[in-house]
């Protein structure tokens, strides 16, 4: 459905984005992981074709960015990172204005505009200024702008930034709805955000795409990394015979407190050892720490 081949972006001497390729299938919600600053952002810009890559390509549907770009487009819902919205229009108004430039019939736009109102939960709102709307609120209408179209593509970026812990759970129930109904593309510099709502998650760092797999993939994990004050002989009579464990490697250390990395033998089940891990060292009269 999109596809990213060696995407290159350069702002002068800054390589923003160097050589990410990835694809999204039809019904994914893949997450764009990354710190500020990775790279995430003008991705996302060269996906929308909002900005020109300095090479590489981008094809959705099997079209070029470059040769079908207004096309393309029609089929793409963005909500850009600083949400852009008139403060002074109505949210009705306004996502009539937006229906206007995504091409929506005039006869379909009532329906699109109340389907997009209900999906984001703005029934009560739907007559207010913007400018008067908390940040959530501003929010659900940058979604609901980006998906009044029936978009196939929902691209978001930092969806919940800004957004209180009550806010950034409805986001998050907003996503799950759209699931399903088109491929989703959410960018985040927060690792729960894309265990909450995403299936896969592409990692950036230094505008390199530093991994790309599935969250059931990530799951498992081959070591376990413990703080104690037990010194390295102590941790190794405590566990000793412990199943699963292949390995026990000093990490750093602060004043009295030790770091651990436990390696695991292969298939062992990391969040069964655990506990097991953690019972040993107390009963060794060791402090446990994390």
């Amino acid at each position: 459905m999109l596809e990213a081949q060696q995407l290159h972006r350069r702002f002068g001497s800054l390589e923003a984005v160097s050589g990410v390729s990835f694809c999204i299938q039809p019904g994914e919600v893949v997450g764009l992981l990354g710190h500020n600053g990775a790279g995430k952002s003008t991705i996302m810009k060269m996906l929308t074709g909002a900005l020109e890559p300095n090479a590489g390509s981008v094809k959705f549907d099997g079209r070029d960015m470059r040769e079908h770009r207004k096309a393309l487009q029609m089929g793409i819902g963005y909500l850009p990172e600083n949400c852009p919205v008139y403060p002074d229009m109505t949210v009705v108004d306004y996502l009539d204005f937006r229906a206007v430039l995504h091409g929506v019939a005039e006869a379909l736009r009532p329906r699109a505009i109340r389907r997009a109102i209900e999906r984001t939960a703005l029934q009560e709102k739907a007559l207010d200024r913007i400018g008067t709307l908390s940040r959530g609120y501003r929010q659900r209408v940058g979604v609901a702008q980006a998906i009044l179209h029936e978009p196939e593509l929902i691209i978001l970026d930092e969806p919940t930034n800004g957004l209180d812990p009550a806010q950034i759970h409805q986001m998050r129930d907003l996503i799950r709805s759209l699931a399903g109904r088109a491929a989703i593309l959410i960018s985040t510099h927060i690792l729960q955000e894309v265990q909450a709502v995403c299936e896969r998650v592409l990692v950036v760092r230094h505008g390199e795409l530093a991994l790309d797999a599935s969250l059931a993939d990530l799951g498992g994990a081959d070591r376990l990394l413990i703080t104690t004050d037990a010194d390295d002989g102590q941790l190794r009579d405590a566990l000793s015979g412990l199943a699963g464990v292949a390995g026990i490697h000093p990490a750093s250390a602060v004043g009295d407190r030790h770091g651990y990395e436990i390696t695991l033998d292969d298939g062992a089940d990391a969040d069964a050892l655990a506990p097991a891990l953690a019972r040993r060292t107390l009963e060794a009269g060791c402090a446990l720490y994390r």
